[in-house]
């Protein structure tokens, strides 16, 4: 399987003069265009915007919680019953009549 054809996107901002100057210092430091540096960092913050929001983390506490019950799950409540009462009849009424 190919992949897609790679075809650009352009980001525009628009900054104060200081922030432009911070930028092309940064730039020619890291031997980079400005384009290239703003590329590179916004992705790395992106990324890890990103790892922060799809990882769950819990205490050990929680954790040792959490693995007790999952391996004794309490005993379903009429609250749960009725729940997956109307899940079902929600999907049978979504499938056409097969579940």
């Amino acid at each position: 399987m190919g992949s897609a054809p790679f075809k650009p996107v352009r980001i525009e901002a628009r900054v104060s003069h200081e922030v432009h100057e911070t930028l092309c210092r940064a730039a020619e430091l890291t031997g980079t265009t400005v384009n290239q540096f703003l590329v590179q960092a916004a992705l790395k913050e992106a990324r890890s915007v990103i790892g922060r929001e799809d990882v769950i983390r819990l205490s050990a506490r929680d954790w040792n919680w959490l693995l007790d019950l999952m391996e004794s799950p309490p005993k379903p409540n009429a609250k749960l019953k009725a729940a997956l009462k109307r899940y079902r009849k929600a999907k049978l009424s979504d499938a056409g009549g097969s579940f």
